[in-house]
């Protein structure tokens, strides 16, 4: 995988960079910024770019006081990460005055939040400054105002435009006169536009903004999102890792009280330098392929920059730029090696290395040019993250997971430590005394359900699972399968080195299918040349349409040669198949296990039926949707979407649409959808009267679209099958990349919750019909719940039936014989979606539609 596609695959964002210094053909360089000013409002929630002069309707927009407006609006320029501007509950009758369920037991938990406590009748309030005459500079509008401490008070935000405080001036307008540097007098007016109360969204969003004032304070950095402590690192020597502990943070408004939401997270930082890794790379690859391995190992990749601790994404190398090169600083020109001596008093000693290109997304002051990219030093840069190889790496993994995979109790006393740290710091007191906001010494308490345990059933029998462990490989040994098709037709090709590997696998799997009801024929063997173009040319030859199935043994696992197989048997010449890598068929003891998931996992993809729950719910159609970024096909996104086909979710109907960038995911989905409704038709010989959709893959910020749009297609799509057929319709979207956390006390210990844990109060959204559910259980470190939010819902479902739903549906993924994260056709999506992006780049064949050849 390229380093673009390895950074983009994991979903990493690059942080909030000050310019660095660059040079461009098209504009002029930037040299880095100068560190905000006191008054401004810094990271996320600051205004980028100086604004310009107001004009006469602005100023009455802002004087009419936008109390439901966040501040990131107003520049039009910033996402709202916490979308908290989306209000779904109002509009449904059967959840307005209680979202809560019922069934199951009560459990005392605690949670990662800290109530936000403030002074009674706390106000923030909101001025509007105007200077006459208008000056662009933000940072001399501030410097002029901060001139009046005395009128103004020590405590106060000002972002060029808007500025707030936590008492009132004595007029609702106040004059004030100040000078500049060059004698000009300016008359500045504080006019009072708004008082806010505690929960409006500008308020909220105001106390992030003084909490990372705070972070600051207790010397954490800010990389992206999150704030880390580089004195706390812990290093990893023996693989020139080092780790920056730090949290994620968020204070919002959840169902009784404002709270901080807070988690650990972890940075992982290689010892390395960029030029290090060129290093090693040149001598790994040779001159001749150098340029061309270089840039794809580095191109979209994140760095750090440990001199202003900003990370950047490489966008390109400048193979034709070194330090010597000189930029514009000013009036006059300045070499990058000069630059970092005199701005930050480091010695380039490579004075021949290349250059990196970052394309900073910041924008330059209003009315000027947007900066050139960055010229990055490779020296300088320290590359961040894992590569797929240190990924691959047990002892690499496992000794990272030391530091990183903290356990309840171990996480609950960080958390704990953390805000003692704030309350023992006397400068961050300070801040929020005058401010008057404190935070609550204990973590949050609360009470969640632990649903009961849901029988499984396989063939004629059923049993129970242990719901502490969550997985049921035991209790299903050797009984049938509710339906697996006789595979009759089929091959395996293997190696000549790997037949002994593919004589076992063969005696294994017709051991193991016996008790689980798959009758098995002796299949055709066929042996291939360890080459790409051979085993291609031995599928083309041996593999036609009515062959059930093709199980290839291959001798390792290189990408090239599966995504070969997978886009021959997916597209060209649709076959459900099998690789196994001949590694995993060396070790004798564990043969049997891993030929029985085979002998699974190919019933299934042949269309066979493994086990079900009890959905009491008839004539219901659920759907999973996610999403996967392609960057290999040209930045294309790839939708997934899979329904269910009959009662006892174990038949699905699957298919992806590969979409261009700046597509909404639903335009191709939509037929997608249609597609399944006629499936289900087919099947069922009626359309199902209840319709449930599980929509994954939607990123922080993005739900506003979701409601908006996608619902509306999904409508669609549900009315192209005839206008007098309407279904119940519930959108349910899922989020699995959440920082809450809950913890129980069994026993005296802090441990995670048992699977099957319900939180539907306290931690929820006032505005929002949502809930959590703790489905699986881990081994180690701390369990991760998932979030559900019901953003439209006309089934008129009770909260207790749709959280008993969701929570059976995590049982029903075939891959896996134990309950999973999510819901069942969400995984289902996903992996199809991986599947697509990763190995074909194409859409597989309508023949598949009906069977789970992704798994």
């Amino acid at each position: 995988m390229t380093g673009r596609a390895r950074a983009r695959s994991r979903g990493r964002a690059r942080g909030q960079e000050t310019a660095a210094p660059g040079a461009s053909q098209a504009r002029d360089p930037v040299p880095a910024a100068p560190p905000p000013t006191e008054g401004e409002l810094v990271g996320r929630g600051r205004q980028k770019g100086a604004p310009g002069p107001f004009s006469a309707e602005a100023v009455l927009q802002i004087s009419a006081g936008f109390q439901q407006v966040k501040l990131g609006e107003r520049g039009g320029r910033r996402r709202d990460f916490h979308d908290s501007g989306v209000n779904t509950r109002q509009a449904m009758e059967h959840v307005k005055d209680s979202k809560t369920g019922s069934s199951g037991s009560p459990i005392h938990l605690t949670a990662n939040y800290f109530r936000i406590l403030s002074r009674p009748q706390w106000v923030l309030y909101q001025y509007h400054v105007d200077y006459k005459p208008p000056m662009e500079s933000r940072r001399l509008r501030s410097a002029l105002l901060f001139q009046h401490e005395e009128a103004l008070g020590s405590a106060r935000s000002f972002d060029g435009a808007l500025l707030f405080l936590p008492h009132r001036l004595h007029s609702k307008e106040t004059v004030l006169h100040s000078e500049t540097r060059n004698g000009e007098k300016v008359q500045i007016t504080v006019t009072l536009t708004n008082e806010l109360p505690p929960t409006s969204p500008v308020c909220i969003q105001f106390y992030n903004i003084i909490f990372r004032r705070i972070l600051r304070i207790l010397n954490m950095q800010q990389i992206g999102r999150n704030y880390y402590n580089p004195d706390y690192a812990f290093n990893i020597p023996q693989h020139k890792l080092t780790i920056w502990p730090g949290y994620t943070t968020a204070i919002l408004h959840y169902e009784h009280s404002i709270m901080l939401s807070i988690d650990v997270s972890h940075r992982v930082l290689r010892s390395e330098t960029v030029l290090d890794f060129m290093g090693s790379l040149r001598q790994q690859c040779g001159n001749q392929r150098f340029p061309e391995i270089c840039a794809k190992e580095l191109i979209g990749l994140i760095v750090l920059t440990k001199y202003n601790n900003k990370t950047y994404r490489i966008d390109d190398i400048a193979w034709d730029h070194s330090p010597n090169n000189t930029f514009k600083r000013g009036d006059s020109d300045i070499s990058f090696k000069n630059y970092y001596k005199s701005q930050y008093n480091l010695e380039i000693t490579d004075g021949n290395q290349v250059l990196l290109v970052s394309h900073v997304k910041r924008l330059g002051p209003a009315g000027a040019p947007p900066p050139g990219p960055a010229m990055l030093i490779p020296e300088l840069c320290y590359l961040t993250g894992l590569t797929d190889k240190m990924r691959a790496d047990f002892t690499i993994m496992k000794d990272l997971s030391g530091h990183t995979k903290l356990t309840p109790a171990q996480r609950e006393e960080r958390l704990n430590k953390f805000v003692m740290n704030i309350q023992k710091n006397t400068d961050a007191q300070a801040e929020l005394d005058k401010w008057g906001l404190n935070f609550d010494k204990m973590l949050l308490n609360l009470n969640g359900r632990v649903l009961p345990a849901e029988k499984i059933f396989q063939g004629s029998r059923s049993y129970m699972y242990d719901p502490w462990t969550a997985e049921w490989a035991k209790e299903m040994r050797g009984m049938s399968l509710i339906s697996a098709p006789p595979l009759d037709n089929w091959i395996i090709f293997h190696t000549r080195r790997n037949g002994n590997e593919a004589q076992s696998l063969l005696q294994t799997l017709q051991r193991v299918s016996s008790p689980l009801g798959i009758h098995i024929k002796r299949p055709v063997m066929v042996q291939y040349e360890d080459q790409q173009e051979s085993l291609l040319r031995a599928l083309q030859q041996n593999v036609g349409p009515q062959m059930q199935m093709v199980v290839v043994v291959l001798p390792n696992n290189r990408k090239d040669k599966y995504d070969s197989i997978k886009k021959y048997l997916c597209v060209d010449c649709p076959v459900s198949s099998q690789c196994v890598v001949s590694r995993t068929l060396s070790r004798p003891h564990t043969l049997m296990t891993v030929a029985t998931k085979i002998a699974m996992q190919m019933a299934c993809k042949m269309g066979g039926e493994l086990w079900t729950v009890e959905i009491p719910l008839k004539h219901l159609m659920i759907v999973g949707i996610d999403c996967y970024h392609d960057t290999t096909a040209g930045k294309r996104s790839i939708g997934a979407l899979v329904a269910s086909l009959n009662q006892s979710m174990s038949r699905w109907f699957s298919k992806c649409v590969l979409q261009h960038k700046g597509q909404e995911i639903m335009d191709g989905l939509k037929m997608a959808l249609s597609a399944a409704l006629r499936d289900y038709l087919k099947f069922n010989n009626c359309l199902p009267s209840r319709i449930i959709v599980y929509r994954d893959g939607v990123g922080d910020g993005q739900l506003h679209s979701v409601v908006n749009y996608e619902v509306m297609q999904i409508m669609d799509s549900i009315k192209s099958m005839g206008h007098d057929y309407m279904p119940k319709l519930s959108v349910v979207v899922v989020k699995k990349r959440i920082s809450s956390r809950f913890f129980a006390r069994i026993e005296g210990n802090t441990t995670n919750p048992p699977p099957g844990t319900v939180i539907d109060s306290d931690v929820t959204r006032p505005e929002w019909y949502d809930f959590y559910i703790v489905s699986q259980a881990v081994r180690v470190g701390s369990v991760s719940p998932t979030h559900y939010n019901v953003v439209y819902d006309t089934s008129g479902l009770k909260p207790d039936h749709m959280q008993r739903l969701t929570y059976k549906l995590c049982h029903m993924y075939y891959n896996w014989q134990g309950i999973i994260r999510v819901p069942a056709p969400c995984q289902y999506a996903h992996k199809l979606a991986f599947l697509v992006g990763q190995n074909i780049h194409r859409e597989p064949n309508v023949l598949l539609d009906d069977l789970l050849f992704y798994l």
